[in-house]
C-alpha cells in the first residue's frame, strides 16, 4: 500500500509536471475524433458545413502544422520565463509558476487540437470527409487562439515582480489563515517542552534518505500515536534539511513495531514547498527583493514594493498566535503529536534582516523599513512589539553606520511608505 508520503510527493510532481495535463488533452483529443467520425457516419451536416476531401485535408493539415508551431512557442516562452525568473527573481518562484493552470490549460488545448486534427485527417476518404469533425477542428483552433491570447496578457503580467509578491503572499496567507482557523478549533494547542517527557522510554526513528521536510500528515501522526499510547515528536521543522540518518521522530513511550508506521507520514523531498511551509513564502518574497538590491540589479524600488508585500504577510502573522512548539491532543485531552514551529521573532527576522543588510546604504530601503517596523508598533499586540523595537534599534545602528553626513542621516531616519516621495511627515498620526 503506497504511503501519504510517496501520496504527497506524487502530488507534487504531478502539480509540477508540464505534461501530465497535455497528454490527457491528446488522449481526448483522439477519443473525441472518434466520436465525431461515428457520429459523423449518422448526421447529415447543412450545405454550408460540407467539404471536398482535398478541402478538408488542407484544412486539417494546416491545424497540424499551426498546433505544432504553437506548443513550440509556447515551449519558449517557458523558456523565457526560465532565464528572468533565475536571473532577476527567484529561482524558487519556479515551483508556483510550474503549476500554472492556464498554461497547463494552453497546453493541453493545443496537444488535443492537434490530436482531433490528426485523428480526422487519417480519417479522409475520397468518398467519406468528417464534416463536422472539420468544423469542430476549426472551433478548436478558435479556441487555442483565445486561450493563447490570455495566456500571454497573463505571461506578461505575471512576470513582474510584485505579481510575483502577490502570488506568492496570497499562498502564504492563505496558509496562515488555515492555521489560525485550526487553532481556534483547538485542533492545536501550545505545546510542552520536550523536557517535560523525560523518564518515558524514547525511541529515536530516524530517516534512511535525506532531503527537505516537505509536509506532514499531522492528524495520522496523532491517531498512530494514540493507537500505541505514546506520544510523537518531530526532530524537525517542515522546511529542514534533514541529512541520511538523521533522527526525524521521537518516540516517547510504546513505540510502533513498524518505524515506517510513522515515517510514511512524513514527506522528504528535494526543496521546500509552500504546501505546509509559510516561512518558504516569506523567504521567496526577500530574495526577491535582495536580487533588487544586488549592484548588479540596483533596483530598489523593486524592493520597496516587495516590501509592501512582505508588511502584510507581517501584519498577518502579527495577530496569530504562534508558538515554538504545537501539540495536537487526542479526545481526552493527552498530547499525542508535538511538532516544532516559529516564534513571531523567527518569521520577523527572516523578513527584515537581509533586506536591512543588503539595503543599508539605500536612503530608499531605510526610509521603508522604518515605516514598516513603526506600522507594526502602531498595530500589533503588545507581546510582539519587544521584538519589533529590537529591529528597530539594529535598524537605527545600521543608518548611523552608513550615513555619516547629518542631513542624509536625518533623512534616511525618516519613515516614508514609499521609500522616497510618500510625503513623510506630512500627516499627523
Amino acid at each position: 500500500m503506497m504511503s501519504w508520503a510517496t501520496a504527497f510527493r506524487m502530488r507534487q510532481y504531478a502539480k509540477a509536471s508540464l505534461w501530465i495535463v497535455p497528454l490527457f488533452g491528446i488522449i481526448l483529443g483522439t477519443l473525441l475524433a472518434d466520436a465525431v467520425v461515428w457520429l459523423d457516419g449518422r448526421v447529415r451536416m447543412p450545405a454550408d458545413w460540407q467539404y471536398s476531401a482535398s478541402t478538408a485535408s488542407s484544412v486539417l493539415s494546416s491545424i497540424v502544422g499551426a498546433m505544432v508551431a504553437l506548443l513550440g512557442f509556447v515551449v519558449t516562452i517557458g523558456v523565457l520565463v526560465v532565464q528572468q525568473a533565475t536571473g532577476t527573481l527567484s529561482p524558487r518562484y519556479m515551483r508556483l509558476w510550474y503549476r500554472d493552470r492556464l498554461q497547463k490549460a494552453v497546453l493541453a488545448t493545443f496537444a488535443g487540437t492537434f490530436a482531433f486534427a490528426f485523428s480526422l485527417l487519417r480519417r479522409i476518404e475520397t468518398d467519406f470527409v468528417p464534416d463536422l469533425g472539420v468544423t469542430l477542428a476549426g472551433v478548436a483552433v478558435a479556441a487555442s487562439l483565445l486561450l493563447l491570447l490570455i495566456y500571454l496578457n497573463r505571461f506578461i503580467h505575471n512576470l513582474r515582480p510584485v505579481a510575483i509578491a502577490d502570488l506568492v503572499g496570497r499562498a502564504g496567507g492563505r496558509l496562515i489563515e488555515r492555521g489560525v482557523a485550526l487553532a481556534g478549533s483547538g485542533a492545536i494547542r501550545a505545546g510542552s517542552p520536550v523536557t517535560s517527557l523525560s523518564g518515558v522510554p524514547l525511541t529515536l526513528v530516524r530517516t534512511e534518505q535525506g532531503g527537505a521536510l516537505q509536509g506532514v500528515h499531522a492528524v495520522r501522526l496523532a491517531a498512530v500515536a494514540e493507537q500505541y499510547d505514546c506520544v510523537v515528536v518531530l526532530a524537525h521543522r517542515v522546511g529542514d534539511a534533514v541529512p541520511p540518518g538523521a533522527t526525524l521522530l521521537e518516540v516517547h513511550g510504546a513505540a510502533p513495531p513498524d518505524p515506517r508506521a510513522l515515517t510514511g507520514l512524513v514527506a522528504l523531498g528535494v526543496e521546500r514547498t509552500i504546501e505546509q511551509d509559510p516561512a518558504f513564502a516569506l523567504r521567496i518574497l526577500v530574495d526577491v527583493a535582495i536580487r533588487a538590491l544586488s549592484p548588479a540589479v540596483n533596483d530598489p524600488t523593486t524592493a520597496v514594493q516587495l516590501l509592501n508585500h512582505i508588511e502584510a504577510f507581517l501584519h498577518t502573522l502579527g495577530k496569530a498566535e504562534l508558538h515554538r512548539r504545537y501539540a495536537l491532543h487526542d479526545s481526552h485531552g493527552r498530547p499525542r503529536l508535538v511538532v516544532p514551529g516559529r516564534s513571531w521573532e523567527d518569521f520577523l527576522q527572516l523578513a527584515v534582516t537581509e533586506i536591512r543588510e543588503y539595503g543599508a546604504t539605500s536612503i530608499q530601503i531605510c526610509r521603508r523599513l522604518r515605516a514598516l517596523l513603526e506600522g507594526l508598533l502602531a498595530a500589533l499586540p503588545e507581546p510582539r512589539l519587544p521584538a519589533v523595537r529590537e529591529e528597530l534599534k539594529l535598524l537605527d545602528q545600521s543608518v548611523a553606520r552608513s550615513f555619516t553626513d547629518p542631513a542624509r542621516l536625518a533623512m534616511a531616519l525618516t519613515p516614508d511608505s514609499q521609500g522616497i516621495g510618500g510625503g513623510a511627515g506630512d500627516f499627523p498620526v
